[in-house]
């Protein structure tokens, strides 16, 4: 009987935390045990202010200025100019979506290699340089899939390496390019989308660099990282 007793005074006490102080009203401030940030000295979207005449917490662009990303440009835009590429999408092409028409492109889109400036030894290596900050934890230092979070449960990490993995009739191991470049923007399954966080050509980078490791991998039959 003395369990008994123990388990409804338990459950009585659940009940009760539960639905017991449901619809009381205070004009007190809710007690915050964590606060998440909730309150922080920004003005939120759409929201009012009474530092400006206007009374409106957004505002407009500075006149003249233009969007650049993460890079500044090498040269100055002209007054009223347009400028020629921007750091993040901003068009339908291949070179912004990885798709022509409704379908994945593959090859680097001519804004990359038809640049000797961009696409060269350093673009590689600036692949190589992205690849292990956003990918290498999950895909691995070789692409092969088995990164960090492999050890803590996370295994639908894609392998690059698999066979077939350079042979586009082998649909269960390629990937087109343009495929990769959409992952890598827009995310799939577990992994989320980069499209804000990775520049354009960087995402490109990263593509060419997993073509780099696929290829010297078939080559010395070894999956390791460029040096």
């Amino acid at each position: 009987m003395k369990y008994f007793f123990l388990s409804y005074i338990f459950a009585a006490a659940i009940i009760v935390s539960a639905f017991g102080f449901r619809g009381s009203k205070s004009e007190l401030p809710p007690l915050e045990i964590i606060p998440d940030m909730d309150h922080q000295a920004k003005v939120k979207y759409q929201a009012s202010s009474e530092f400006f005449a206007d009374g409106r917490g957004a505002r407009m662009p500075v006149k003249g200025t233009l969007p650049m990303g993460f890079e500044i440009p090498a040269k100055p835009a002209a007054d009223g100019a347009k400028p020629a590429r921007v750091a993040f999408t901003s068009g339908l092409g291949y070179y912004d979506t990885g798709k022509e028409g409704d379908f994945y492109g593959d090859g680097l889109p001519k804004e990359i290699t038809s640049d000797p400036a961009v696409f060269n030894e350093a673009f590689l290596k600036r692949g190589e340089q992205r690849f292990g900050i956003h990918c290498a934890i999950c895909h691995g230092a070789s692409g092969n899939g088995k990164g960090v979070t492999s050890k803590y449960g996370i295994l639908t990490a894609f392998n690059f390496q698999q066979p077939g993995n350079t042979d586009p009739a082998n649909a269960a191991a390629y990937r087109a390019d343009g495929a990769i470049f959409d992952v890598i923007t827009n995310g799939k399954g577990l992994m989320g989308g980069y499209g804000g966080n990775v520049t354009l050509r960087d995402r490109w980078a990263i593509v060419a660099y997993i073509r780099s490791l696929q290829l010297a991998a078939k080559e010395s039959g070894v999956t390791l990282p460029l040096q």
